[in-house]
């Protein structure tokens, strides 16, 4: 996804649970980071679902304002059990 840096949007992450698993009532945090290491516990921010998808917002005027430059975005759901799921979800790049 390519973003110009004045834009506040919804940074929208499809995520995928184990069959017969409803994720949308599980917690979800999105990080979105410029380095290749996994985020630093204040890199998370809550996210919400809509429509199966994690979404948080993005841009000026908003907890995750970015510069110029090319990003990774994360994804972490916590699922009812033991598990705590964490992944990449792709890249961003900002303009």
């Amino acid at each position: 996804m390519l973003i110009p840096a004045s834009s506040t949007e919804y940074l929208h992450v499809p995520v995928t649970g184990p069959p017969g698993v409803d994720l949308t009532g599980a917690p979800v945090r999105i990080a979105v980071v410029a380095h290749r290491d996994n985020p630093a516990t204040a890199e998370w921010k809550t996210a919400a679902w809509v429509d199966g998808e994690a979404r948080l917002l993005i841009g000026p005027g908003t907890d995750v304002v970015l510069a110029r430059g090319d990003y990774r975005v994360w994804v972490s759901v916590d699922p009812p059990g033991a598990e705590n799921i964490t992944r990449t979800a792709g890249h961003l790049g900002i303009t």
